[in-house]
């Protein structure tokens, strides 16, 4: 039988050697949510389909197309998480959370899963960082959750951002632009897509986020929604655009934008980097006031953001941005004298486990090599410092141990290894 040697499509392994970078970028999300007053919420990998359905539109391009949905041994219809908002929305009022002080402030980390054609960084697993706030109507609570993901983005050393930014419009106003997009695309019907024909008919906005070639001139001459806004719709966003002023963040109103769901109301945007040309999405979020309500509970506003950390990861790499290394081996324990040798190899042992519980990353053979292995595994290893301990060691106390970089070597008695260890990491 042949071994099952490739993973799905549209999938990634993160390999040892790649794990420091996924790390520094956790810490990354978990360092500036801090700051901004967030708190982790952590929601199940599945959800009831109805969930996306009440929430996402089953006309979205995400339900057709995408979802990875199936029914269970007990005939219950679940889908994997295709993004993060709709459960974290269920989570937050299936466990009472609405009732504590509001705004309620979350921030997720962790797997999605959408049937989509693979691309750089975009992958049918992926991993998304989103936040969301529920209870906040003003553009204030709009403007921070921009800036949680400009902080994150350049603090990383991203630094040529734009935010291209778009008004929907409420369920008072949307209707009117609805009518004036149809009749637009209608005289055009028979120069559209397949896939703008079906939109037209029942879900006319996704239009506007048509990709085809054909269809480019006439999503660039179809209305705008901006100048479809109700009097708070228009206010809104006009407050939004002072605010992004006030902090010097560039911004560019984008006609043609669109969210891919449903539950979207009056603010939308996308963070754009410079660096990565069409793929240059790094961030996209916007305005959800009647999702709460559309799940079950009251009607609280939210708003909120979805952003790759597998496209981040990418742009830091084309950007030669700096990552953090893996830790690696800080020291390696070689053994002179016989494998078989009970009591040499039982004080490696200890002395091995001494310098792991001290905080060192520390290894020691467990191949039974030689000598010269040991040093020539050491040395490929990447190990930092490495100590040879035969009996005269063990007999004596002390140990020499060789800084690889440089060839400097440095006395230690075994009992204070450890603290010789650290000191020679922290002044190498």
């Amino acid at each position: 039988m042949p071994l099952l040697t490739s993973r799905p499509r549209g999938t990634i392994d993160v390999l040892p050697r790649d794990i420091a970078k996924w790390h520094h970028l956790e810490a990354a999300v978990r360092d500036v949510c801090d700051r901004f007053g967030y708190s982790e919420i952590r929601t199940p990998l599945i959800e009831h389909a109805e969930l996306y359905l009440r929430t996402t539109g089953e006309t979205t391009d995400l339900l057709e197309k995408e979802t990875y949905t199936f029914v269970d041994r007990g005939g219950r219809t679940l889908t994997m998480r295709p993004e993060g908002t709709p459960g974290v929305a269920r989570a937050f009022l299936e466990n009472g959370l609405q009732n504590e002080p509001l705004p309620a402030k979350f921030y997720y980390l962790g797997p999605m899963f959408r049937y989509d054609r693979p691309q750089a960084g975009r992958y049918r697993q992926h991993t998304q960082f989103g936040v969301e706030v529920f209870g906040a109507a003003g553009p204030e609570a709009d403007l921070e959750v921009m800036l949680l993901a400009i902080t994150f983005l350049r603090e990383l050393g991203l630094g040529s951002l734009a935010v291209h930014l778009n008004s929907i419009g409420c369920p008072a106003c949307r209707p009117a632009y609805r009518e004036a997009l149809v009749a637009h695309y209608r005289e055009r019907q028979d120069q559209l897509c397949r896939d703008c024909q079906r939109r037209l008919e029942r879900n006319p906005l996704r239009l506007l986020d048509c990709k085809e070639e054909q269809c480019q001139p006439h999503k660039l001459a179809a209305p705008s929604s901006v100048d479809h806004l109700c009097p708070d719709c228009a206010a809104h966003f006009s407050q939004l655009q002072s605010l992004l002023r006030r902090f010097d963040i560039s911004y560019e109103i984008d006609p043609t934008l669109v969210r891919g769901l449903d539950y979207y109301t009056r603010t939308i945007f996308e963070i754009m980097y410079s660096g990565l040309g069409a793929q240059g999405t790094v961030c996209g979020g916007g305005r959800y006031d009647g999702l709460i309500e559309a799940v079950g509970g009251p009607a609280l506003p939210g708003v909120g953001y979805g952003m790759g950390l597998e496209r981040v990861l990418l742009t830091l790499e084309k950007e030669n941005r700096p990552l953090p290394p893996a830790r690696g081996i800080e020291i390696f324990l070689a053994v002179a004298g016989s494998p078989t040798d009970s009591d040499l190899g039982g004080r490696v042992q200890e002395l091995l486990y001494g310098l792991r519980w001290a905080g060192v990353a520390a290894e020691a053979d467990a191949m039974g090599r030689s000598l010269r292995q040991q040093l020539r595994y050491a040395d490929r290893s990447g190990a930092k410092l490495v100590a040879v301990i035969g009996q005269d060691e063990v007999l004596s106390g002390t140990v020499k141990i060789k800084e690889m970089a440089t060839g400097r070597e440095v006395s230690a008695g075994l009992a204070d290894l450890a603290a010789t260890v650290k000191a020679m990491l922290t002044t190498g």
